[in-house]
């Protein structure tokens, strides 16, 4: 399967983006379907969001009551409403779905928050 991304960019502080991410070619369902970033000199990536084939999100703490993650009814696109952005959130931005098979990626998007 292969993931793309779109929707990053550069934002002020306070602002918002929404990120989309859509999979294709894989034949089994994504169970699960998520949202991770790396910051600059950062060597991991941090789990942002993560939703379930059954609808339960989870949510960094850092990202609760100002990110939402959702997706569509075909649960082959899903999205992160990013909101009162800081320069905190300032990262690459990675969408992942997790098959029977394993997790795919996509190939990162870059947001940058300016304050």
């Amino acid at each position: 399967g292969q993931l793309v991304e779109s929707g990053g960019g550069l934002v002020l502080a306070g602002g918002s983006l929404r990120l989309s991410c859509t999979a294709s070619g894989s034949r089994y369902p994504i169970n699960v379907m998520g949202w991770y970033r790396q910051a600059p000199g950062d060597q991991q990536r941090e789990m942002v969001a993560k939703m379930t084939l059954g609808g339960q999100s989870v949510y960094a703490d850092s990202v609760k009551g100002r990110f939402t993650i959702s997706r569509e009814k075909n649960a082959k696109t899903w999205y992160l409403q990013m909101t009162s952005l800081q320069s905190e959130d300032t990262a690459v931005y990675y969408c992942s779905s997790t098959t029977s098979w394993g997790t795919t990626w996509g190939q990162g998007t870059q947001v940058t928050v300016s304050s």
